[in-house]
């Protein structure tokens, strides 16, 4: 029998596929260039900073410039002291700014410098307006700029009130004063207690009570008494209290007799 011839299979090689990639043409990298530029950047730098090193030299003078009477060149030079050795273009012009505006009596300050070591400081002072309390004193923005001044210019008026109510009292007294000049009075104090209550001091010796309540209506009730009926003998009273309901009491100085002393109510209203 004949054998059964096998059937043999044809292997065939792998194929190899190639992934060709696309040419890329990497640009060509000038080191030369790159060195001058380096090169150009570090003597631009190097003039710059040696420049600065020049220019930032030891302040050698600071020239205070303003009319001030409260505000010692002595203050100025010590508030700016610990700053002189940053250099003319170091130092730090609003560090000594706010160093020299936190002195006593100076409402602002500006600093510049001024070619080739000197700083130019000028100022302006505070402009007291009126005692506050015992021995404060109040600028014209009715702001508390000193708590304890040892000296209080006997000129200013004197004004009170709790902390806080500053600014409060300040414009009312300002308020009331003004409208005394038109009369020919002038007022000197003017106090408010924590109660909210109100009292006013004139010039004459005169105290006004104004109380804590109705304060607009009162002190239009009292302008219209003091032009139709106090004016007159207005250095002779003592006090006016305008805390009642329909009018008001007068309180005459020592020896002073007039039949207004009869017009008063018995009980005050707050």
């Amino acid at each position: 029998m004949p054998r059964k011839r096998a059937n043999k299979r044809k292997t065939s090689a792998p194929v190899r596929r190639e992934l060709r990639l696309p040419k890329v043409n990497l640009p060509t990298i000038s080191w030369g260039l790159i060195s001058n530029t380096g090169l150009l950047l570090a003597v631009v730098a190097g003039v710059y900073f040696g420049t600065l090193w020049l220019l930032d030299q030891q302040i050698d003078s600071v020239r205070i410039e303003g009319r001030f009477e409260r505000v010692s060149s002595l203050q100025v030079e010590a508030a700016i002291t610990p700053y002189m050795n940053q250099g003319f273009l170091g130092a730090d012009l609003r560090t000594l700014q706010r160093s020299i505006t936190e002195l006593p009596w100076v409402q602002q300050a500006s600093v510049r410098r001024s070619w080739p070591s000197t700083l130019l400081v000028s100022i302006t002072e505070e402009r007291a307006a009126a005692r506050w309390g015992k021995d404060g004193l109040l600028n014209i923005y009715g702001e508390l700029f000193v708590e304890h001044a040892s000296h209080i210019p006997a000129e200013l008026p004197h004004l009170m009130g709790p902390p806080g109510t500053e600014l409060e009292v300040a414009q009312r007294f300002f308020e009331l004063d003004d409208q005394m000049k038109q009369r020919g009075l002038m007022a000197v104090s003017l106090a408010v207690d924590a109660r909210g209550s109100w009292e006013l001091g004139l010039s004459n010796g005169m105290q006004v009570r104004f109380g804590a309540v109705a304060l607009e209506l009162r002190t239009a009730r009292f302008f219209e008494a003091l032009d139709q009926l106090l004016a007159p003998v207005a250095d002779k009273v003592d006090y006016v209290d305008m805390r009642y309901t329909n009018g008001f009491a007068i309180g005459w100085k020592p020896g002073v007799k007039t039949r207004l002393a009869e017009q008063r109510e018995i009980d005050p209203h707050a």
